[in-house]
């Protein structure tokens, strides 16, 4: 096991989630009920912002509120007390993505670097993990990357990866709650096409999924990967740590829409729960501030009429979306506002 949180908590967490789905009668009342919380992107009044709800959608707040600057993909710390997210200053080639973080409460602001993309955090919540920007001037593409640089919050140092000079086109990186793998997306870049990666945190591993698609994270007990192996699909599975090299064992629940586009999974800490963003296909409106053209799904992309949607991961092991069912998934936006990229997080106390 590869514990974000101490076994006997973990398993209370899933006793509490799986009380809290038996006694109520919708997933929406059992996400009423969860004490998690989402952060999410959303493009309101012209412009990129980060909100903050419970886990139903309900009691939605916006934490940047920052007309002169547009912030974008948020992601919480694991002890649920800081916010990292990037912000979007300037309009065409010269739109400059820097890395950020504050406290939750708003407190704290910081500029981590400039130039840069697609944060995560440590296991340890200490250290912030990003992708530098390939070359200075601006370009949309996800995977614009070259490197990887970990932040040390206590020292305010830079420390570039052990292997950062073969580290080339990631994007969407995520930690494992040990602290030891790094999984991202790699595409046109390292001899490879398209893969899904596993990356030593702190060596020069690097292994192949073999595994088509994007956008992996790990689940929190670090023994199971949400990705999306294509537009109309978001996937679990299983990770065989004892294999020689790690793999994907087997795939354990598949979410499919065959209509509308679904994309950026994230687990809930106790892992019954994912969010998934949900739209048409669409290639943005760059004639709204901030945004540009290209894949909606893409981080600065304008993506009309999508929302985030909530799925249960221990009721079937196949889910359609095209087909209601209020046990299995539910909507946890409404109006269409953009809304991606969502994280979840426990408050701290």
């Amino acid at each position: 096991m590869h514990p974000k949180i101490p076994y006997t908590l973990l398993a209370l967490a899933i006793l509490q989630s799986t009380y809290l789905l038996a006694e109520a009668a919708s997933l929406k009342e059992a996400l009423g009920r969860s004490p998690h919380q989402l952060v999410y992107e959303a493009y309101v009044d012209n412009n990129w912002d980060i909100f903050v709800a419970k886990a139903d959608g309900s009691e939605a707040r916006n934490l940047t509120q920052t007309p002169d600057r547009h912030e974008l993909y948020p992601q919480v710390s694991p002890d649920g007390k800081r916010l990292c997210f990037v912000s979007d200053q300037g309009s065409g080639r010269d739109t400059v993505r820097s890395v950020h973080i504050m406290n939750l409460d708003g407190s704290g602001h910081q500029k981590v670097a400039d130039h840069a993309r697609q944060p995560c955090w440590s296991h340890e919540s200490d250290t912030l993990i990003y992708l530098p920007q390939e070359y200075p001037k601006w370009n949309v593409v996800d995977y614009y990357t070259k490197g990887l640089v970990y932040y040390h919050l206590s020292t305010g140092k830079h420390e570039p990866h052990p292997n950062a000079e073969q580290l080339h086109h990631l994007y969407n990186p995520s930690m494992s709650p040990d602290g030891k793998w790094i999984v991202a997306t790699v595409h046109a870049g390292m001899g490879y096409k398209h893969a899904i990666l596993l990356i030593a945190s702190h060596g020069n591993q690097i292994i192949n999924l073999e595994i088509p698609g994007c956008r992996p994270t790990f689940s929190p007990d670090g023994n199971q990967v949400a990705w999306g192996p294509g537009d109309h699909e978001i996937a679990v599975g299983r990770i065989d740590w004892e294999a020689q090299p790690p793999r994907l064992a087997e795939k354990l629940i598949s979410v499919k829409d065959s209509v509308r586009k679904i994309y950026h999974v994230d687990w809930a800490p106790d892992g019954r729960f994912l969010s998934i963003s949900r739209g048409l296909a669409s290639e943005g409106d760059p004639s709204k501030p901030g945004t540009y053209q290209a894949a909606c799904e893409m981080v600065g992309i304008y993506a009309r009429d999508w929302n985030i949607i909530a799925v249960a991961t221990d009721q079937a092991s196949e889910i359609d979306l095209e087909e209601a069912n209020d046990e299995l998934w539910t909507a946890i936006t409404h109006d269409g506002q953009s809304y991606k990229e969502s994280d979840w997080f426990t408050p701290a106390p």
